[in-house]
């Protein structure tokens, strides 16, 4: 499968980036079948030298079906080569390491706290089953008279 991803270069904490043509079962950095751009992480959004793209060819391979990565599209929506992709929805991924460990100590001990009061629960309904059989009894009712107006449906549909 073709796809339109980044290929890394540059020098330690100074990446550069390649956007090229590649088969899927490649190495990353490694065999690409053509260079389509560039990305340059480390400039400024509003520089115009952050991005270069060839658009000629890069419709020319999406046109062949190659996909583009996440990140590529993202470029490439931003260029107006494509139509910008939907937002994912990551919300964790926003929270500090350190806050999420703890919401989720938090959240393991808010289910035993939780246990304690279903426990309790069906004391408090074994009480009254004197009230149970009445609750039933109306319920047997209902359904006889939900019935009706299905019987009576059919037989005006007859006439």
């Amino acid at each position: 499968m073709l796809k339109l991803r980044l290929s890394r270069g540059g020098t330690k904490k100074r990446p550069v980036y390649k956007v090229v043509v590649a088969d899927s079962r490649f190495a990353r950095d490694g065999r690409f079948i053509e260079k389509v751009g560039f990305f340059n992480p480390l400039l400024p959004k509003e520089k115009k030298e952050r991005v270069g793209l060839e658009a000629e060819r890069i419709k020319y391979w999406l046109g062949q079906g190659a996909k583009p990565t996440t990140r590529v599209a993202r470029i490439l929506g931003e260029n107006e080569l494509m139509p910008m992709p939907a937002n994912g929805n990551n919300p964790i991924k926003a929270v500090p390491k350190k806050e999420r460990n703890k919401k989720e100590e938090d959240n393991k001990e808010a289910p035993k706290a939780d246990a304690a009061p279903k426990e309790e629960a069906p004391k408090a309904e074994a009480a009254p089953a004197a009230e149970a059989p009445k609750e039933e009894a109306p319920k047997a009712e209902a359904a006889p008279a939900a019935e009706a107006p299905k019987e009576e449906a059919p037989a005006e549909e007859k006439k």
